[in-house]
């Protein structure tokens, strides 16, 4: 998933970016054992941190100034689409020439299939009491974020009366209005965007009627990318009216840019996804993978990501307007997060995908 559709390398300095100095001695956070230290100062002689992820460079780029002026400890983030950083993780580990230091990646079911076919390392954080259950897999993969995933549309364009509120809204409109959103609607394609196979597969779990859905679509010539940013670019520009499946941190962020771009978390059932962050067992440097994410999971890593980088903080104990409480507050028990577990990847499995993918083809020709 990117917010804009190029990649973008970024390792940025403390000393570049902030003009600030580089602390002498980084401290133990507080609560953390006190052999943490052990850590801090075997990352320091690391000296940098290479992170893959999905998430955009310019977003992350306020966790990345804040980690290197904490810690003087340069950060190398590299921003990929989610498959192409699956690709470029499973091809280095071939070659046997080493990989990211920490995976952060928005699809979820391809960070469990990878830690579940051994490629993560083991590690309790000590930010783990702080986080929801179902976003630790086996103290090896952890959820980051709460992003409610979102309807997005043309405030201009579409009328009042057609924006859906619910998945069942919507496709009462596209049966209705097929012509009136004929090429209009947009959305991740599942084919091609790991993030796009997740969503879809979780609809399909999550509602009976998925299916007609996804039909109706196919007859609404739905429009698919692999970036959000190019969806939500065409449908503020009016190319597009509707996108669907789309992250709200991103829509929000856009929103605020945009009066014209309207976001709908649905009331009936909105799936919660989380950005998955493990340690490759081919790290370089290992410790500063330790100290990212666990700054990450921190409650100064997440009140950043809550209101600098607005990918929506995990914890409960941040405020903020990206926030469990702001999501709990539109849409109650409507939030749906999808479980960071051994079965998340079960889609993935080679006859399982190819049936799925066999049977979305077919709703797109209508059948």
């Amino acid at each position: 998933m990117k917010y804009r559709p190029h990649k973008l390398c970024l390792a940025l300095s403390v000393a570049f970016a902030l003009g600030a100095a580089i602390p002498a001695k980084a401290q133990v956070p507080q609560g953390y054992p006190a052999d943490y230290q052990t850590i801090i100062d075997a990352a320091k002689k690391e000296g940098k941190v290479v992170v893959y992820s999905t998430t955009d460079g310019a977003t992350a780029g306020h966790l990345v100034k804040d980690f290197e002026a904490a810690y003087g400890i340069k950060v190398e983030f590299n921003d990929l689409n989610s498959t192409e950083l699956y690709n470029r993780f499973i091809a280095e580990v071939a070659a046997g020439q080493g990989t990211g230091d920490v995976t952060w990646s928005s699809a979820a079911d391809l960070q469990v299939k990878l830690t579940n076919d051994g490629y993560a390392r083991g590690y309790k954080s000590p930010e783990a009491a702080h986080i929801p259950k179902w976003a630790n897999y086996k103290d090896m993969a952890y959820g980051v974020t709460y992003e409610p995933v979102a309807i997005v549309y043309n405030k201009r364009l579409v009328p009042e009366a057609d924006v859906p509120k619910t998945h069942a809204d919507l496709l009462a409109l596209l049966q209705a209005k097929s012509a009136d959103y004929k090429g209009k609607v947009t959305a991740y394609d599942p084919e091609r965007s790991g993030v796009g196979f997740l969503f879809f597969t979780q609809d399909d779990m999550a509602w009976k009627n998925a299916w007609d859905l996804f039909r109706a679509f196919g007859k609404s010539e739905i429009k698919l990318y692999t970036s959000v940013g190019a969806m939500m670019e065409r449908i503020t520009s009016g190319e597009h009216l509707l996108g669907y499946g789309v992250f709200g941190s991103y829509a929000l962020s856009r929103s605020k840019k945009d009066p014209n771009l309207g976001v709908v978390l649905p009331t009936d059932y909105s799936l919660i996804a989380s950005r998955v962050a493990f340690l490759s067992d081919k790290a370089k440097n290992p410790n500063a993978g330790k100290l990212f994410l666990d700054y990450l999971l921190s409650k100064r890593g997440q009140g950043i990501i809550a209101n600098q980088a607005e990918l929506y903080s995990l914890r409960s104990d941040v405020e903020g307007e990206a926030t469990v409480e702001k999501v709990k507050a539109q849409i109650g028990e409507a939030a749906r997060p999808i479980v960071i577990d051994g079965d998340l990847a079960s889609n993935l499995d080679r006859t399982k995908r190819l049936r799925f993918l066999k049977q979305w083809q077919a709703a797109l020709q209508g059948k």
